[in-house]
């Protein structure tokens, strides 16, 4: 019989991306296919195939793709370096998944529900951060700023901004039972 539980950590796949995942990325300096689509699809389930073919379209390889990153320095190098093959799919939203696993400390996901709630916070978000790399960094450095302000981790605080727009956002959870009582 084989190891059924090895496949928790799909079910669980917040978890398995930032503990394992993370960690491999920061031994190999490199994602497996495997990991990588593990990303995608938690991001975005619906980029997937879209995603797949482009890769297979330019002729790349998860490896190449994924190595490029940990062989930068800079921040905007890192997000370049998944921008630049112009994989149909991997646009900034992708990719600031992928760098957020790679790099909890320093990357944030570019989310529309995040950016929603970060308006609470007193902070005006310029532009769309899924759709210019300089509204993306403005997007990171507010959230890097709040926080520290809150004592919070980067991740923890995109936790905290997805979950508070999942329900009290538009259509959000708590709209959608009100008068339910």
């Amino acid at each position: 019989m084989e190891n059924l539980e090895k496949y928790l950590k799909y079910y669980f796949l917040e978890n398995y991306l930032f503990n394992d995942v993370h960690r491999n990325f920061q031994k190999c300096g490199r994602f497996t296919p495997e990991e990588f689509f593990a990303i995608v699809i938690w991001k975005r389930n619906a980029s997937k195939t879209r995603i797949l073919n482009g890769i297979k379209e330019k002729k790349r390889t998860i490896y190449e793709i994924t190595s490029a990153i940990s062989a930068t320095k800079t921040r905007e190098q890192k997000l370049s370096a998944l921008l630049s093959p112009k994989i149909p799919g991997i646009g900034i939203a992708i990719a600031s998944a992928i760098l957020t696993v790679c790099y909890p400390d320093d990357f944030t996901i570019a989310d529309y529900r995040a950016c929603a709630s970060l308006k609470n916070f007193g902070e005006e978000v310029i532009g769309n951060p899924t759709t210019k790399i300089s509204f993306y960094f403005d997007y990171l450095d507010k959230c890097k700023k709040l926080a520290h302000k809150y004592n919070l981790s980067l991740r923890d605080f995109d936790r905290i901004l997805w979950a508070k727009d999942f329900y009290e956002g538009e259509n959000g959870l708590q709209h959608l039972v009100e008068g339910l009582g």
